[in-house]
C-alpha cells in the first residue's frame, strides 16, 4: 500500500493542478483568450527560461547520457514506423493517417512530462529530463512533419516543407535547449542575480503549463473516430513505453535515467499535434481526439508506469 501511496503522491498532484485548470475555465476565471495567451506565454517565455536555468546551471559531464538521447530518439523511430505500417495496412485516408502516426509518438515532453520527473525525482530529475528533452524536441518535430507530409505528398496544399523545417531551427524550446547545453558544456558562469532571476520565474512555468492543459481542456474534442483515437492512444502510452525500455535496457541505460526516459515516453500526446495537423490539412478532428483521450488515460497509465518503476526500484 505504501508503494501506491507514493506513487499516487507523484501522479495525482499534477492531474489536481490541471483539473483546476479546467475548474477555472467552467467557472468562468479562464476564458479562450486567457488560455491561448496563457499557452503562447508559457511555450515561448517560461518554458525556454526553465530548460535553459535548469540546463546551464547542471554539470554536462554528469547528466548528459548520451546512449539515453540515442535510445530515445530510436524508439520514436520505431513508433513512428510502427504506427506509419498500421495506418497504411489499415487504409486510411492521407489526412488521418498524418494525424494518427504523429499522435501516437509525439508526447508532451514539456508540458507533463517535466512536471511527472520534478514530482518523481526532484530537481535532479528535472535537469536530466530537461537535458533529454532538448535533444528528443527537434527529433519529435521532424518525424510529425514526415508523417502529415509524407501521405499527402500529392496534395498541392500542404504546407511547404521548408516553413517546418524552418520552425524547427527557430522553435523557443530547442534553442534554448541548446543555449543552456552550450553554457552547461563549457562552464560558461551566470551571474549570481540573473541566475535568481531565472529561478524565480522558472518556478511559475509547470504551475502556470498544467492550469493552461486544463483550461484549453474539452470533451467536445472527443468525436469522430474515437476506435483510430483509442488505438493511437494505446501506441502512445503503452507501446512508447515498453519499445522504450527495451531500447534503453539493451543500450544499458540504468537507474534514475532509465526512469527519465521511460516515464517521457509515456507522456501522452502533445497539444501540437492537434495545431500542426489543423494548419497541415491533416485530420485536425481525430488530432484533437488523441489528445483529449490520452491526456484523460495517462492519469491511469502513468500510476501503473509508476508503480512498475517503483517496484524495480527506480
Amino acid at each position: 500500500m505504501s508503494l501506491f501511496l507514493e506513487t499516487i503522491t507523484i501522479v495525482l498532484p499534477i492531474f489536481l493542478v490541471i483539473g483546476l485548470g479546467y475548474l477555472l475555465r467552467r467557472v468562468g476565471l479562464f476564458n479562450d483568450e486567457f488560455t491561448q495567451q496563457t499557452n503562447r506565454l508559457v511555450y515561448v517565455v517560461f518554458l525556454p527560461i526553465l530548460l535553459f536555468h535548469k540546463i546551464s546551471q547542471a554539470d554536462f559531464d554528469s547528466y548528459f547520457n548520451g546512449p539515453l538521447v540515442l535510445g530515445s530518439s530510436l524508439a520514436i523511430a520505431c513508433l513512428f514506423l510502427i504506427s506509419y505500417g498500421y495506418a497504411s495496412i489499415r487504409r486510411y485516408s492521407a489526412p488521418s493517417l498524418g494525424s494518427f502516426c504523429q499522435g501516437s509518438f509525439r508526447g508532451n515532453l514539456a508540458y507533463i512530462g517535466l512536471a511527472i520527473c520534478l514530482n518523481a525525482y526532484g530537481d535532479s530529475g528535472l535537469t536530466r529530463a530537461s537535458i533529454l528533452m532538448g535533444f528528443l524536441v527537434p527529433v519529435l518535430n521532424l518525424f510529425a512533419i514526415i508523417a502529415l507530409i509524407w501521405p499527402q505528398r500529392k496534395n498541392d496544399s500542404a504546407a511547404p516543407t521548408q516553413n517546418w523545417l524552418r520552425e524547427i531551427m527557430l522553435n523557443p524550446l530547442i534553442m534554448a535547449s541548446f543555449a543552456g547545453i552550450f553554457c552547461s558544456y563549457f562552464s560558461l558562469p551566470i551571474p549570481i542575480i540573473l541566475e535568481k532571476s531565472l529561478g524565480i520565474v522558472s518556478g511559475l512555468t509547470l504551475p502556470l503549463a498544467l492550469l493552461a492543459i486544463g483550461g484549453s481542456f474539452s470533451l467536445q474534442r472527443l468525436r469522430g473516430d474515437l476506435q483510430s483515437a483509442g488505438i493511437a492512444t494505446l501506441f502512445k502510452l503503452i507501446g512508447m513505453p515498453v519499445v522504450t525500455t527495451l531500447i534503453l535496457v539493451s543500450a544499458g541505460v540504468q537507474g534514475v535515467d532509465l526512469g527519465i526516459g521511460i516515464l517521457l515516453a509515456g507522456t501522452p500526446a502533445a497539444t501540437a499535434t492537434y495545431i500542426m495537423a489543423h494548419q497541415m490539412k491533416a485530420d485536425a478532428e481525430l488530432a484533437g481526439s488523441i489528445v483529449m483521450l490520452s491526456t484523460l488515460v495517462s492519469a491511469v497509465s502513468y500510476t501503473l508506469l509508476l508503480l512498475l518503476l517503483r517496484h524495480n526500484g527506480l
